[in-house]
This record gives structure tokens, sequence and C-alpha cells, in this order.
């Protein structure tokens, strides 16, 4: 079925059940299901809708945009980027005279000055920047952690990994990739946990998970936000 509103349409389904509530999904594909209650008119269901309109829109487009995967940036002016969890807009400027090109927050807005206006020097900024970021967020959460564990990490090191957002090898040297200064503060400090509880179980048994869980007992939620987000960390 079909429904237009505020000059936007959707394609949902209804199922109706036992219930005596309302339920609005969106599965991975984008597709909307309304769940209601038996014996339910299609003005109600149609009120529902409206009701809800707004977050339906955007839970459509999330699920749309993360099938089609991470897209490329046009580094323009008010392309937004993400950092600790919020999405800032950039602005760049070009200064001939600089020594090397910067990044930094002024306000609400991300400031990249640049010797020369190119896409790539852009991008390269911004992953220094993130890099750097990075790191410091990463040192700052191993040393208030640290405190739960009788080891200590060798080195730590910022990687630009495809596959992995953090690793502790068999020497307690601990490796963190650069995106998670995108990710909330709470979901970086939980990859720190998780790899600093390698330090001491390096597979994912059941005493690591027990571990893990004890010092951070909500870690399953920053999980969650990893394995909805990841598709749009990227520059």
């Amino acid at each position: 079925m079909l429904h237009t509103y505020l000059d936007e349409t959707i394609r949902y389904e209804i199922k109706y059940k036992n219930r005596t509530s309302f339920g609005i999904t969106v599965d991975s594909y984008g597709n909307v299901e309304v769940q209601a209650p038996k014996g339910t008119s299609d003005s109600q269901v149609i009120q529902i809708l409206e009701t809800n309109w707004n977050l339906i829109q955007a839970k459509v487009k999330e699920m749309t945009d993360r099938l089609n995967g991470p897209q490329r940036k046009a580094y323009e002016h008010g392309e937004r980027f993400l950092y600790l969890g919020r999405d800032y807009p950039i602005q760049f400027f070009q200064d001939e005279q600089i020594e090397k090109d910067t990044v930094e927050f002024k306000g609400d807005e991300l400031h990249i000055q640049v010797k020369q206006l190119e896409d790539e020097r852009i991008k390269q900024a911004l992953k220094r920047f993130y890099y750097k970021q990075c790191k410091a967020l990463v040192e700052k959460s191993i040393s208030n952690y640290q405190s739960s564990f009788n080891t200590k990490p060798r080195s730590i090191r910022i990687s630009d990994s495809k596959t992995t957002w953090g690793t502790c090898d068999s020497r307690q040297q601990l490796t963190f990739n650069w995106k998670l200064a995108m990710a909330p503060l709470e979901v970086i400090k939980y990859v720190v946990v998780h790899e600093m509880c390698h330090m001491v179980h390096l597979n994912h048994d059941r005493s690591f998970w027990r571990l893990v869980g004890k010092i951070m007992p909500d870690y399953k939620e920053k999980e969650k936000w990893l394995a909805a987000s990841s598709w749009k960390m990227t520059v």
C-alpha cells in the first residue's frame, strides 16, 4: 500500500494481530510494516503513520543508505562528517602561506585550512585530524580503565584497518582504528575495554566476556551502535 503525506510517499504493509497497541517496524531493506490490532480501520492506520511520519522517513533513509553502503564524499562546504557520534559540517579555506594543512573546530563546524583546494588534500587533512583525535581519546580511556587491570599495554598504535576496530597481540600491543574518533565516546571506551581485556584473555571465551561485562555491563549496546553505524564512518 502507498500513502503520501507532506509531499513524501512511502510503501507499507499492514499486519493485523491479536494485540492492543500499534507497532511500526522498518526492516534492513527500508520496508515499512504496521502491526495493528484486529478490527483497526484504515483511517486509524493512516493516523498512526502520519503521527510517526518523520521517524519513519528517517529510519527508511537510514536503512536505504546503509544498504547502498558508504557514499563518496563530495568535499563541499557543508558536507557533514562524524565526530564522537555527531555530524559536523565542514568549511574549508585556502592559504598558500601555511606550512601544513589543519583541521579545527570553530563552534559547531569543522574548519579545514589547506594550501590548495583539492579533494584529496582535504581528505588527507581530515584523516590526520581523526588519527590525532583517536590517539588522544584512546590513550585517555586506557588511562581511565588501567586500575581494572594488573597489566599494562606495551604499546598503543592507531591504524587504518579495513576489518577491525581494535586488536591486542600476544605481546600486549594494542592497535585501534582511526575511525573510532567518529563514534560516541562511550563506544570508544568499549573498544578500549574490549582490547584491554584481551591482555588477560587472548581469545573470546566465557572468561573474556565475563571480564568485559564486569567492567562495562552495557557493552552490548555499544556493539549494537557499531554494527548499525559503521557503514557511515568514512571520509
